[in-house]
């Protein structure tokens, strides 16, 4: 008897214990735990970390365009003509810095940025002109 009462305890004990368990809902996650970066020892072998993805920025990228004025109408557009006969003509707003006085001829620095089909600039820096070199005295 007294037997059969230890194992009747036993048995209500368990039971009690598992449906404890199975009575809990699982832990819902919105996204899954990052996995942890585990630093590696000199005495573990050498394993190549992979770089984190850096998350894509909505700003698009800004670019660089170099060369002579072709044509300019103030607050409306540029058009430059670079090396290799390359031209292009560039969307100019408010916000485009101005660095210099632009004319015709003149060499300028465009940085700008793509918006759309539109290529917008960003800022405008007007190369300082070098003055021609003198030949040396003959006497």
């Amino acid at each position: 008897m007294k037997r059969a009462l230890v194992v009747m305890v036993a048995l209500l004990a368990m039971v009690a214990f598992v449906s404890g368990v199975m009575a809990q809902a699982p832990a819902k996650t919105e996204k899954p735990a990052a996995p942890a970066v585990e630093k590696a020892t000199p005495a573990s072998a050498p394993e190549k970390a992979k770089p984190a993805d850096k998350p894509k920025s909505d700003k698009p990228k800004a670019m660089k365009f170099a060369g002579a004025v072709a044509g300019y109408e103030a607050g409306k557009m540029i058009k430059v003509k670079g090396s290799k006969n390359k031209e292009m003509t560039f969307d100019v707003t408010g916000d485009t810095k101005m660095k210099g006085e632009v004319k015709e001829g003149s060499k300028v620095t465009v940085m700008y940025k793509k918006d759309g089909d539109k290529v917008v600039a960003t800022s405008i820096a007007v190369s300082a002109e070098k003055p021609p070199k003198k030949a040396p005295e003959k006497k």
